[in-house]
């Protein structure tokens, strides 16, 4: 019994450490507009015309889109890129064979990416691209070091460089210290304008990785309610049974 228990703590130790070595960004709150449809909106517009070129959500249809409020001819006359009817699922062309060359590894499938990296992540990620020649793709990231994919929402955002420590008053902590960027040069959208529309992106990439999530919830606080109840129905039950017996 010890010695198992010795195992689950050391695994529980490497586990934790794995995590804080693999996280050294401070990650940033992101906006929850799952609730908010018309952001929804923008946010699975924003996911078809920049994401969906590379990355799949084979889990998910184009009809689905109906529940955020977009009718189905507005998805077959503006959203429809990758398929030939509202009813098929979020498929892309590109091969995995070519993702590979063009990019070092394959593009993953975004259908769950939310449950699996987080809202902050996702939110803090899409907004820590900068420009980094050393790269294949001339871009890196702060919080994906490294990362295969390029900046799709560059010209959203514009084209930034990291700045010396203390020179900027926009970045990110890492470890004791605080790296910010210099921006090149300027995007559509203003920084607070950029960060509305990711945190958009995240709120549709959440609502897509479970549909049914409000849905859900609103059930589950009737459920508690009808269970509440009846616990209370069974308990008066139970009290008056025993009080004719004694």
């Amino acid at each position: 019994m010890k010695t198992l228990l010795s195992i689950l703590i050391l695994a529980a130790v490497i586990v934790t450490s794995a995590v804080a070595n693999e996280q050294t960004v401070a990650l940033d709150r992101a906006p929850d507009r799952t609730r908010d449809l018309a952001a929804l909106q923008r946010g699975a517009r924003f996911f078809v015309n920049y994401c969906l070129n590379c990355h799949s959500a084979n889990q998910m249809r184009y009809s689905r889109l109906r529940d955020i409020g977009i009718s189905a001819q507005e998805v077959e006359s503006n959203l429809l890129f990758t398929a030939d009817k509202v009813g098929k699922m979020m498929n892309i062309a590109m091969r995995v064979d070519d993702a590979k060359a063009w990019f070092g590894t394959d593009a993953p499938d975004l259908s769950l990416e939310a449950r699996a990296r987080g809202r902050d992540w996702l939110y803090t990620y899409l907004r820590s691209f900068y420009r980094d020649d050393t790269r294949p793709t001339g871009w890196n990231n702060l919080v994906f070091e490294n990362v295969a994919m390029p900046h799709v929402l560059w010209q959203l955002q514009g084209q930034r460089t990291l700045q010396s420590e203390g020179e900027s008053s926009v970045g990110h902590d890492i470890g004791q210290k605080n790296i910010g960027y210099r921006q090149l040069t300027p995007g559509t959208l203003s920084p607070m304008d950029y960060d509305s529309a990711v945190a958009d992106l995240v709120s549709y990439l959440v609502w897509m990785a479970e549909p049914v999530q409000q849905q859900r919830k609103r059930l589950g606080v009737w459920v508690i309610v009808f269970l509440s109840v009846l616990s209370l129905f069974a308990w008066r039950l139970n009290v008056n049974y025993w009080k004719e017996i004694k």
